[in-house]
């Protein structure tokens, strides 16, 4: 399983990170030994800027490099709500000085996904939401993506080729910030509650 991320997807996220939104889309890599299946996220001992991204994320169930949006669209059969996590401090040291900046982003522990669900026909206009205890931090809907899904995966299959399994993490709207151990998230789909995480003491 790969894990592909899609950079600035959301106009107002790029304004908000002071940076203009792509002409196409960005793609980065996280391992699987990024997905903390438990639940648990350690807080790495290596930043002191943990940040939170919802994202809505997609499961693909066909290998291949799609051609053609239909064609693409078959290629996912399940959606669910999953947190991007981010060093932020350190992504930005490496940024400035105009290194890669994966050891800020493919960390293991720093993806999770809930529950997947069947793709509903309406899901661009469904809401996603990320929740501290009873505190909204973000929400968006995947029709206000950049990039739309099929373009997405027919983009990314141009530089990897998809295989079963393999996630589609598809961007984060606007209102990232930090967390801190202990914290407990909630994300949710619609009115759906598909999973929660821990953010626990740093573990390496």
């Amino acid at each position: 399983m790969k894990i592909v991320c899609v950079a600035r997807n959301y106009a107002l996220h790029a304004q908000e990170m002071g940076t203009p939104p792509p002409q196409r889309p960005v793609f980065f890599l996280k391992p699987s030994t990024a997905w903390a299946a438990s639940g648990e996220i350690p807080y790495p001992s290596f930043s002191e800027r943990l940040e939170y991204e919802v994202e809505l994320v997609f499961r693909l169930s066909r290998g291949g490099r799609p051609r053609y949006v239909e064609e693409a669209l078959s290629f996912c059969d399940a959606i669910t709500v999953g947190i991007d996590f981010t060093a932020r401090d350190l992504q930005a040291q490496l940024k400035a000085q105009g290194l890669p900046w994966e050891m800020a982003k493919a960390f293991d522990g720093s993806a999770w996904w809930g529950a997947w669900l069947p793709i509903p026909p309406d899901w661009p206009s469904r809401p996603f939401r990320l929740y501290r205890g009873s505190h909204l931090l973000q929400e968006g809907r995947g029709q206000d993506m950049l990039f739309p899904l099929a373009q997405l995966l027919m983009e990314a299959g141009r530089y990897f080729s998809w295989e079963p399994g393999d996630v589609l993490f598809t961007g984060t709207p606007p209102g990232v910030g930090p967390v801190a151990p202990g914290d407990a998230l909630q994300v949710y789909f619609d009115q759906l509650c598909l999973g929660e995480v821990w953010i626990v003491s740093s573990r390496f």
